[in-house]
């Protein structure tokens, strides 16, 4: 397993792929860009028939989506550019909405190198990290909508798991 060489991709090859990926599509989301070897992503969730609830504003659940899986994606690349395969996903979430969004949003999420770098050394002595993060879904006035916490569980494969990956 070791010597298998973690799946990497280009920041552009990576926006295309996350825009075609149907929940993301179908909920509207669109990875605007990503940048910084995967360290900053911006996304926007655009308003249409597909994300209205009854009452005219954006379905909470296409907020969700858009926040949902970045963190994960963006440690899973930047691990992957050191030449080291980890499982990372989303352990958990909460959402506070702060009022109706009436336009299409834009979320930014970023990891600093000291981020980075403390990750890498508690997968190094520990085998994993948590880490929490907080995105706002800001509208076109720049005011937030939503405030979205997510948990971050990156961990070291075990040696008996097969090769399981999505790209």
């Amino acid at each position: 397993m070791r010597g298998i060489a973690p799946r990497i991709l280009g920041e552009r090859w990576g926006r295309w792929l996350l825009n075609l990926y149907p929940p993301l599509l179908f909920q509207r989301v669109r990875i605007v860009e990503i940048r910084e070897g995967f360290r900053y992503c911006r996304v926007e969730v655009r308003r249409s028939i597909l994300t209205r609830n009854l009452n005219g504003s954006t379905f909470g659940g296409a907020i969700f989506s858009a926040a949902d899986p970045f963190y994960p994606v963006m440690y899973w690349q930047i691990f992957a550019r050191r030449g080291c395969r980890v499982r990372v996903w989303l352990k958990s979430a909460a959402v506070d909405y702060l009022k109706p969004a009436r336009s299409a949003l834009s979320l930014e999420f970023r990891l600093d190198g000291e981020e980075i770098e403390r990750a890498a050394l508690a997968l190094e002595r520990e085998g994993r990290f948590t880490a929490r993060y907080r995105t706002d879904a800001v509208d076109r006035h720049g005011e937030a909508c939503a405030t979205i916490e997510t948990e971050v569980y990156l961990r070291l494969p075990r040696p008996a798991e097969t090769d399981l990956w999505a790209f």
